[in-house]
Parts: C-alpha cells; structure tokens; sequence
C-alpha cells in the first residue's frame, strides 16, 4: 500500500538532521536557518534501496493480502471444525498488526532504529512462517498464533521503515521511488497465491508447501535487507503525541475522512479473504478458481499505478469517491457470483478500484493538512484507524457466512457497510481551501 510510503517519505524528510551544503556555510549561518538537505535523485544506492524495500513489501504485505488461499484450504482441508469466522481472525489480525503498527514502528525508525527493526522484523517473519509449518491439522490458535500475531508482527515491524527509508534518496522522484515500492506488495499478492494453490494440495502436503514459500520468503528477506542503506541521520527532536494528537481530534473534517476510509474499508477485506472459497463453493472448478485471488490482485497493481495520471487533473477527492461508489457496487455484485466469467469480471473490476482507493488514501491526508510538516504523523494516525477495518471485517463477514455459506449476507453487508463513507468525506471545495 503506498500511504505508508507517504507517510514514512513526508516524515523522514521533515525530521531529517540538515546537511549544509559546506562547512564554511555552516558556520556563517548565525540566524541558525536549517538547510535543505540534498537528495541524490538516483545513483546505485538509491535504486538498490528500493529494490530491497520492493521485496520487503512483496514478502510482508503482499503475503498478507494472500490470506484468501488460506482461508480456502483452511475451510475446506485443515481447521475443517472451525468455523469461517474464527479461521479469519488469523488474517484480520495479521492485517491490523501490518498496518496499524505503522505508527509504533515509525517512531522507533524515527529514532535511529532502522536496522533493528529490518533485520528483527525479518527473522520474525521467516521463523513464524517456519513454524507455521509445523502446525497440526485443526489446531487454530497454534496457527493463530505463528500466522496471525507474529507474521502480523514481522511484516508490520518492516513495512514503514522500508518505505521511508527511500526518501532518504529522492525528493523530486519521490512519487516514482515510492510506487515502484508499493508495487512490490502487489506483485507478492499475485505470486504467492499462485505458489500456495499449486503445492498445498500437492504431495508436498502443507508442511512442505509452507516451508517452500517460507524458504523463498527468508532469502528474498536477506537479499533485501543487504540492499538497504539509510543515508541520513535520525531527527535530533520529536514532537510530543499526545497533544498533537488531541489537535488532530479538533479537526473535523480529518476526522470525518478517516471515519469514511475506515467505514469503507471494512468490506475491503471480504473479495480477498473469501473470493475464492466463494467461487469454489459455487460449483466452479478449482482450477479456475484458485485464480481469482491472482486475477484480483494483478487487475489492483494496474489501479495502482492511475491514480498518478488522473488525479492531478481531476482532483483526489472526486477519484476516490467515485473509486469507493464503484466498489461498493461491485461488493453487492458478489451476491450473483455463479460462474468463472462472473468471477473474472469481478475481480477485473474490483481489483482495478480498490487499488485506485488505497492508492489515493495518503493524498487525501495530505489535501487535508494544513501544516505540511505534520503530515507523516497525521497518515500514520489515519492508517492506525483503518487498520481497524482489517481487524473486524474478515470475522463479521465470517459470521454472516454461517457454516451454511449465506453468501449474499456478508455481500450485503459488504456492500451497504460503505455508503455512510460517503457523506462524511469532504467536498472538493473544502479540500482546496485548505490545501
């Protein structure tokens, strides 16, 4: 997801100590004016920078953006006495801790710790899902606990501090570092369901196929954190929280923009944790089936990447609403799914806004601050409350699924969940007022 991204590049470059372009400078600036510091724009250790930090998304969110291949096969072959509901909480909690453990990551990164939450992060991740392997058939918090709280926790100790540390190389080719970025969570969203459906019902059994993509995951991770080098040093001082945060709260319409992002994300999650058990209880061939996940998520790597020509021209605000209306549409059309062409379609579809929506989550932020060097802070705010929207959604739509698979119940409440999003989003003239 790129809001990450923008909130790690806007923070690391307002609290970056300043270089002076020369020492002799340096010491005849006696009104003490910071200097702006000097971005590379490129060169080899910018690009490998990014490069790294491209596969740090690709092993962290994008394999949780693949939770639907599990839910599948967890419903259907290895937690087959627990309900939908209870298997989701494994991927709703991954996914908060992902994202709302930004915040928490970002300030330790803020304060030098780069390393230590790269390298940390990573041996986490690549020993849970190691251990998740050695998890037995119908044992759900053995699963809870390796897939849902410490993959959640590695991948969330990396997620921010790799997408900010790009902006310690580029300024003016910022937008272009951190969508190459972004992309790598979307390309782990189309590989790894790929991978997973071709060997967990193979003769590796789940343990071999857990371990396989566990493997490539661990070297991906070691490669990357050999490519990643911070340039800058850490911030000398922090603005204090807690009464920054009780200003945010004074703000109403930054309020009212993130309650809408949070109330329209709750149904986010429902095409990607249950799109496939979806098709396959449909009577459609499993597979064609296990390929709606990597349909889904490569059509939202193209809805990535428009925002970047559109929304200049027509304005961020009038992009994401028509992003979130279309979706919520498409969230209803889910109660039709009969067939692999309907699937197909509404994975084309859907797959192509939500990654319009989320693309365009952090300019919104940024529409909306008045003070740009506040703005890091105000994302990761934001991104702290959505994060709530992956931790309930996936067990409510469970819930309305009911062993019987009620399909339409979850769809429903899917699709209805984000029309109270769209009044309390701000019109486009109170956006430029205070841009």
């Amino acid at each position: 997801m790129t809001a990450a991204s923008d909130s790690g590049g806007a923070q690391s470059e307002r609290n970056s100590t300043v270089e002076p372009s020369s020492p002799a400078k340096a010491e005849g600036d006696l009104a003490g004016a910071d200097t702006e510091p000097m971005f590379p724009e490129g060169g080899l250790q910018a690009w490998t920078t990014v490069a790294g930090a491209f596969l740090i998304q690709f092993c962290g969110f994008g394999y949780t953006t693949s939770f639907g291949v599990y839910e599948d096969f967890y419903k259907r072959d290895y937690l087959t006495e627990s309900s939908a509901s209870a298997i989701s909480w494994i991927g709703s909690i991954n996914a908060f801790i992902v994202i709302s453990g930004g915040l928490v990551a970002g300030r330790f990164y803020d304060r030098g710790y780069f390393y230590s939450l790269i390298i940390g992060g990573s041996l986490l991740l690549s020993f849970s899902l190691f251990m998740l392997s050695l998890c037995q058939p119908q044992q759900l918090y053995q699963i809870f606990l390796a897939q849902g709280l410490g993959a959640g926790l590695g991948a969330g100790t990396t997620y921010v501090p790799s997408m900010a540390v790009v902006s310690h190389y580029f300024k003016r080719r910022r937008a272009l570092a951190m969508t190459v970025v972004a992309a790598g969570s979307s390309l782990g969203a189309v590989v790894h369901p790929l991978m997973l459906n071709n060997t967990l019902r193979s003769r590796l059994g789940f343990g071999g196929a857990v371990r396989a993509s566990a493997g490539l995951i661990s070297a991906l991770l070691l490669l990357a954190c050999m490519l990643m080098r911070p340039r800058l040093p850490p911030p000398a001082a922090h603005p204090p929280l807690r009464p920054t945060l009780r200003r945010f709260a004074r703000d109403g319409v930054y309020v009212l923009a993130t309650l809408g992002m949070t109330a329209y994300l709750v149904g986010f999650y429902f095409p990607l944790f249950y799109l496939q058990l979806d098709a396959v209880t449909h009577g459609v061939r499993p597979a064609l089936a296990f390929d709606s996940l990597v349909i889904l998520n490569a059509s939202s790597f193209v809805g990535r990447l428009a925002p970047g020509l559109l929304a200049q021209r027509l304005g961020v605000v009038n992009i994401i609403l028509t992003a979130s209306g279309c979706g919520a549409v498409l969230l209803l059309c889910m109660i039709a799914l009969k067939t692999f062409a309907s699937v197909v379609t509404l994975g084309v579809i859907f797959g192509f806004w939500i990654g319009v929506f989320v693309t365009l989550m952090a300019p919104l932020v940024a529409v909306l601050t008045p003070d740009m060097g506040e703005l890091g802070l105000r994302i990761g705010v934001t991104f702290g409350v959505v994060g709530i929207a992956g931790l309930v959604g996936p067990p409510i739509n469970g819930a309305l699924l009911t062993a019987h698979n009620h399909w339409w119940r979850p769809a429903l409440f899917s699709g209805v969940r984000p029309l109270p999003s769209f009044p309390l989003m701000p019109a486009p003239p109170a956006v430029r007022s205070t841009d």
